[in-house]
């Protein structure tokens, strides 16, 4: 066997999946997955579990499989991380732990996020559980949010034998896991539930509905409910614009409200009246993750899609996998240009957008070159719809509601870099809350910092 070229992870033919929402990429078969395990060289200082910031045991759960033994694969996997089918799908793999890998640096690194994917689909497949013993503390933990940040800390600190509820603001658990990512990448009913599913069977109560600041404050949850911590992991939910003319035109959306709206009211569903509307020629401003998920969504509904960028494709922050998946699905890219102007008709429709050429100019603050305009470059893009895919900004109302909470200047919660405790003890924050946008790993990693901080926290005060 070659060892230098990873085994091909079979998917969707691209004209076809740019017709339907089924998963792109299909996973490995026991066959494949033993072949890419069986590359691995089992470093005795394995720089990949270096490169996770979750720290997985990887040389040892890549052994498991190896050896055949995809039990034992997947409960090396547990002891790290409580998603581990989410995280074998969308995790940036290839600049985190497969970037480290040191086969990487002749050859292709090994496959592991799909290895990831390959174990806890087959534990799932399986009815394999991994049941940890839970010695109960009776001491009560709310953790806000049940995306990947607040589902990370309610697992860990459910596993010390903590009671743990989750409030959430929304009808259905999982965070961008959940309304964020399409289901072409991550599929909801067969990944998402089960791993919310494993959550709740380690003890974790989830309450929805309850906008913490509004239904209930933080302060309530302590002294009315006796809750002796609290972790914050509400995400950053306020979409970003650009401030041109015509943005609050009929049909701009932000990125957010559309996957929300494609995810949570069922738009892949052929049969299913879903209130979105997708119009015949979609511009989707931005390069991100979120924005090829929005363009990719919008070719799926019908739409001839372009992703309009300032700066050039070697620039674009998106994942490379997400970017090859859109370009070969047929999403035009218009790199090095920029909206000035959406325009309209009569009525407040969209009917175009104006737009100039850049080129990139010196370093700005984040280390890219500064894109600027070229004058006299002016032109017109037929496009219907415009959706905005250009980050998001934290929502301060947990912040304003809680006396005591320093927030910095980006009203990011402020944190110890090493507990996540926040200026109130009592309090602890993590994810994109504390950070910014950012992803589903690192939102991860930040949720199981918080638990440990929490367990000491506790653990010296209460026993």
């Amino acid at each position: 066997m070659d060892k230098k070229t990873r085994v091909i992870v079979p998917e969707q033919d691209p004209k076809e999946r740019a017709k339907n929402f089924r998963e792109v990429c299909l996973g490995y078969n026991e066959k494949e997955a033993k072949e890419e395990a069986e590359r691995c060289l089992n470093c005795k200082v394995p720089q990949c579990r270096r490169g996770c910031p979750v720290s997985i045991n990887i040389p040892g759960f890549i052994e498991e499989i190896k050896n055949g033994d995809y039990k034992k694969a997947y409960e090396i996997l547990s002891i790290d991380t409580n998603l581990p089918a989410i995280c074998g799908r969308v995790c940036p793999q290839e600049t985190q732990c497969e970037g480290k890998c040191i086969l990487g640096l002749k050859s292709e690194p090994i496959a592991i996020g799909k290895l990831e994917r390959f174990a806890s689909d087959y534990a799932r497949e399986h009815n394999i559980d991994v049941e940890p013993k839970i010695e109960k503390r009776g001491i009560k933990v709310a953790v806000i949010g049940s995306g990947p940040a607040g589902l990370t800390c309610a697992g860990d600190l459910a596993k010390k034998g903590y009671d743990v509820t989750i409030f959430e603001a929304l009808h259905k658990a999982g965070g961008v896991l959940t309304y964020g990512i399409p289901e072409f990448r991550l599929p909801k009913d067969t990944v998402v539930n089960s791993e919310i599913a494993k959550i709740k069977k380690l003890g974790v109560k989830f309450e929805y509905n309850v906008i913490i600041g509004k239904t209930i404050t933080i302060d309530q949850l302590i002294k009315e409910e006796n809750f002796k911590a609290v972790f914050i992991g509400s995400g950053a939910g306020n979409p970003r614009f650009m401030g041109i003319p015509g943005e609050d035109l009929n049909n701009v959306f932000s990125a957010n409200e559309f996957l929300t709206r494609s995810n949570l009211m069922k738009a892949p569903l052929e049969n299913y009246d879903t209130p979105i509307y997708v119009g015949k020629k979609v511009a989707v401003i931005g390069g991100g993750n979120v924005a090829m998920d929005a363009a990719r969504t919008a070719l799926r509904l019908g739409a001839k899609t372009t992703i309009v960028y300032r700066r050039s494709e070697a620039e674009l922050p998106a994942r490379r996998e997400e970017i090859h998946h859109a370009m070969e699905e047929g999403i035009e890219f218009k790199m090095l240009t920029n909206p000035i102007k959406i325009l309209s008709d009569d009525n407040g429709n969209v009917t175009g957008m104006t737009c100039v050429k850049m080129e990139l100019g010196e370093p700005d603050e984040s280390g890219r070159r500064k894109p600027v305009q070229i004058k006299g470059s002016e032109f017109d893009l037929d496009v219907d719809m415009v959706i905005m895919a250009l980050g998001t900004t934290q929502v301060d109302v947990i912040a304003k509601s809680t006396p005591g909470l320093e927030v910095n200047s980006r009203n990011c919660i402020v944190v110890d870099d090493v507990t996540a405790q926040t200026s109130r003890k009592e309090i602890f924050a993590g994810g994109d809350v504390t950070s910014g946008a950012s992803t589903v790993i690192l939102a991860m990693e930040a949720g199981k910092k918080a638990a440990k901080g929490i367990d000491e926290y506790l653990s010296n005060n209460f026993n």
